[in-house]
Parts: C-alpha cells; structure tokens; sequence
C-alpha cells in the first residue's frame, strides 16, 4: 500500500524550475571525466556538490549530459540500451560532478548482473553524502510508465532530492509532450504531497539547458562539506 510521500525532506529546499528570474545563467567553462567505478569505496572523495543522471535505458542520457557541458563526446552515447554499465564522474567547472548511472530497465546482461548494478546504484544514491539532487530522466514521448514512477516513490522513501527531466522534446509536437508531462505528474501525484522541479528538454536544440544549470547553480549555494564522511 502506497502512503503518500513528502518531496525533498532534508536539510534544504531545492529551488523550483518556474522560480522567477533566475539568478545567473551558469557558464560551462570546463568539463573533465575523472573516472569510472564499480565500487564506492573508490568513487572521489565528496567534498564537492554531486549530481546524478539516471532513467530507463536509452533515455537519452549521454546526449543531455553532452548538451548540458557543450561537449559532444563527453558522456558515451550508444544505440544499444544499457550501455553505460558503471559510476561516471565528470568534474565541472572544477568546482561540482555530473554522475552518469547506469540506466534502469531493459538492457542485455544476465540477470545476475543487472541485480549487482541495481544493488551499486542503490547503495551510491542512499549512501553518498555529497550527493545534492537525482535527476530522474523520463521520455516525453511515452505515457507514464510504471518503472519510472516506482523509482521515484523509492527515491521519496529513501528522502533523497529529486527532480524530473522529460527528454526528447523535439520527437513530437508540444501539444503531445505537454500532455504527456501533465499524465506523469498526475500520476506521480497519487503517491508525493507535491510534485518535483520538472524540465523539459531537447539534447538536439538544446531545450531546458539553462533551466537545469540554473537550478544546480543555486542548489550549489547550500552545499557544505561532509566533515564526517565515510569510506565504504
């Protein structure tokens, strides 16, 4: 039985997307891979504010990741869903991370092995004290898909931050992708007392990038370093 859940229960707010006017537009100055993990004990020490991307294979995760940097080849992208099979951490502006998750869902490994990620990503997003703010990403083309919405109340059970970016926005008409965000919400709905910050985006005509950098610019005003973080 599904109770309803309150969205962002930690020690801060997360600004919303419609907050009007933003503050600044964050300019992308450097973007750097610094590596790839299968363990959390070797993930970077978290003295900086974290990021993470995650949805349903094939979401279009690599691109948004691309468009958000301004660099085409950052992130890997793949025609084959459940390519990205570990923990990518890219330092920004030297100053924050983007964290590529492998996605949830569909992907061809065996069983065994899609248990032992589900398991890592789990432990890094309950566990990781520098993370801010997941970044649940959902296809605007498709109507609410039951995945999606579990993930989110798992999120909402575990009180971690999370906000929703609805991709590939330029595969149809906004009429469809409007329609197709309000089902979601509607949905989501039925288990949060509010819905997340939500975004729109198109990773080919960069839709939403500066609504997203926004926002991480102004969540990144509250972080304070973990004085008593642990090694795993």
């Amino acid at each position: 039985m599904f109770k309803k859940l309150s969205i962002c229960t930690l020690d801060f707010r997360l600004p919303t997307s419609d907050s009007k006017p933003y503050l600044c537009t964050m300019i992308i100055k450097t973007a750097t891979f610094v590596c790839s993990n299968t363990q959390i004990s070797a993930l970077p020490v978290p003295t900086m504010p974290e990021y993470a991307f995650i949805g349903r294979s094939n979401v279009g995760k690599s691109s948004l990741i691309n468009m958000l940097v301004n660099q085409h080849g950052l992130a890997k992208t793949s025609q084959r869903p459940g390519k990205t099979q570990l923990i990518n951490h890219f330092l920004i502006n030297e100053a924050w991370y983007i964290v590529d998750l492998p996605g949830y869902g569909y992907a061809k490994v065996s069983k065994t092995s899609r248990e032992k990620w589900e398991k890592f990503i789990r432990a890094y997003i309950t566990k990781r004290e520098s993370l801010q703010c997941v970044f649940v990403l959902i296809d605007s083309r498709l109507e609410p898909q039951g995945i999606d919405i579990e993930f989110c109340y798992w999120l909402g059970e575990k009180q971690i931050p999370f906000s929703l970016i609805f991709t590939k926005a330029d595969k149809q008409g906004m009429t469809t992708t409007q329609k197709n965000v309000a089902a979601f919400k509607k949905k989501l709905g039925e288990f949060f007392e509010e819905i997340p910050a939500t975004f729109i985006s198109s990773a080919e005509k960069g839709t939403g990038k500066d609504e997203v950098l926004n926002f991480i610019y102004e969540v990144n005003k509250d972080f304070v370093v973990p004085t008593d973080y642990k090694k795993f």
